[in-house]
């Protein structure tokens, strides 16, 4: 795991596990939202955020690459990385470790756009939040940037 990135750490529960032993793709994906979770209130923009600004963030799209199986009671880690933003959308990447295992159990790389709950529209940041973004992502831009990112969740051309 890469240094400067948000954890996140779960353990894979016994309802996470499908009739082949291990955890159910669904439960990937459950997993790498609680991680999303994390890395929003870490930027400051998860519930709170959401009560306080009447703003939230949603999903566009995801892509999930599984590479490794897991099993109950495995200790699973999610590193969070952001990988690039504008005036209302960002686009980061989750990597899912087994804790203690360097290599990489599953990705998920996520296109999000900021939305005024009023109108329930896409809206750009407020100046101070998109300031803490642009901020985040100049410190995650000094990272390697994954092989695996940009896999048809880029933004659209204008």
């Amino acid at each position: 795991m890469q240094q400067g990135l948000i954890e996140t750490t779960l353990t894979v529960l016994p309802e996470w596990v499908d009739y082949n032993g291990h955890m159910n793709l669904a439960f990937y994906v459950l997993a790498f939202d609680k991680a999303t979770d994390n890395f929003y209130d870490n930027l400051r923009i998860g519930l709170d955020y959401r009560a306080q600004e009447n703003s939230s963030m949603f999903t566009l799209g995801i892509n999930v690459d599984y590479m490794r199986e897991v099993f109950e009671g495995n200790e699973i880690c999610i590193t969070t990385q952001l990988l690039d933003c504008d005036e209302k959308r960002m686009r980061y990447i989750h990597y899912m470790y087994e804790a203690g295992v360097a290599d990489v159990v599953a990705m998920n790389e996520c296109l999000a756009v900021h939305v005024d709950m009023d109108k329930r529209k896409s809206a750009a940041f407020p100046g101070v939040t998109r300031q803490r973004i642009a901020a985040a992502l100049e410190e995650h831009l000094k990272l390697p940037v994954p092989k695996h990112a940009g896999r048809l969740l880029g933004n659209k051309p204008e």
